[in-house]
């Protein structure tokens, strides 16, 4: 009797990729080989060229192959995490993803990937699962895809997730999807996650603005804060859309969040700024006034003073650019202190 077929996954691998996100993906498909004592998946790792890739950890991975149209793949996973914008403008790449979506093959993408999909236009018109560092930027460069800052997502034939754990819960239902739900609920307590999360919860629920405040009034500003960054609003018009005056306001957000209203408002707006001078092509004047800066002078002197560098200068999502870290949310003046 011949051995049944295995369901055959092709992992690219471009530059500044996550090295976690690779073993993420390859552990589950093994565990269900194992757990079943029998192969059902198989995986080989590919490169655009068929030349080991460096993962943004440093590790240099030998790949099996370059990709080619003509592999014999079921799903092809597209992973990327540093400089999206280089692997999105790599027409030879568009190219090469647009023939193997031709010939048939399922083809997602792991963290930044989707960009790349999204450049080949391979998720026009599709929802896709984008890491939340990111989503601004995606949006503006990408407008066709309906981007959402979910776990994963799992359009048929263009699965997406957002890096991460969230690698695990992609291949989890995979493994549900070709193989059945009690061999992936299996694999799942193998690896001690417990069971699979759903694609559409939210990736950082927990501190989405306002949510992790204890605070209602406090609450209430930062979700007017993060609504209104293009065209920011005075602390008056905060306090009086809240219902409290804003001497009040100022003093209970001190209290919750270790920094003043001004200075939050500040980072978030900065944080928006940050996002679309790396991951887009937007000019800095554009970028400025997105941020809700009319004055480019200001907006200079203001990064710089807050990054290290000028604006024109932080163009590229690298693992040598400015990193920005925005406010903890519902971290109160005392914790943070016991903390530090």
């Amino acid at each position: 009797m011949s051995r049944p077929q295995t369901y055959r996954v092709g992992l690219l691998l471009l530059g500044d990729f996550s090295h976690f996100g690779l073993v993420s993906a390859t552990q589950p498909l093994f565990l269900a080989n194992w757990r079943a004592q029998r192969p059902i998946f198989s995986w080989l790792t590919l490169s655009a060229d068929g030349l080991p890739v460096r993962a943004s950890n440093g590790t240099v991975v030998s790949v099996d192959a370059g990709l080619n149209a003509r592999q014999q793949l079921e799903t092809l996973l597209v992973f990327a995490s540093f400089e999206p914008k280089r692997h999105a403008e790599d027409v030879r790449l568009r190219g090469a993803l647009l023939r193997a979506a031709n010939a048939g093959i399922e083809i997602g993408g792991v963290e930044t990937g989707s960009e790349v999909l999204a450049a080949a236009g391979l998720l026009d018109g599709r929802t896709a699962a984008v890491h939340w560092d990111n989503l601004d930027g995606f949006r503006e460069r990408y407008p066709k895809v309906d981007a959402q800052d979910v776990l994963f997502d799992t359009q048929p034939g263009r699965p997406t997730c957002a890096g991460g754990t969230t690698v695990i819960d992609l291949m989890l239902h995979l493994v549900a999807r070709e193989a059945g739900a009690l061999l992936s609920d299996e694999v799942a307590r193998q690896m001690v996650v417990g069971r699979p999360r759903l694609p559409a919860q939210r990736q950082l629920a927990a501190f989405q603005p306002g949510e992790n405040h204890s605070d209602e009034w406090v609450r209430a500003a930062v979700d007017l804060m993060a609504g209104n960054l293009d065209e920011p609003l005075r602390v008056a018009e905060i306090a009086r859309r809240v219902g409290v005056s804003a001497r009040h306001l100022r003093r209970r957000f001190q209290q919750s969040t270790a920094t003043t209203l001004t200075q939050y408002y500040m980072t978030l707006r900065l944080s928006r700024a940050h996002n679309l001078l790396q991951q887009t092509n937007l000019s800095v004047t554009e970028v400025a006034i997105t941020a809700g800066f009319r004055s480019l002078e200001h907006f200079s002197r203001v990064y710089r003073a807050a990054f290290g560098c000028p604006p024109s200068q932080d163009r590229r999502q690298i693992l040598g650019a400015p990193i920005h870290r925005p406010p903890l949310r519902g971290v109160t003046g005392r914790s943070a202190r016991a903390k530090g």
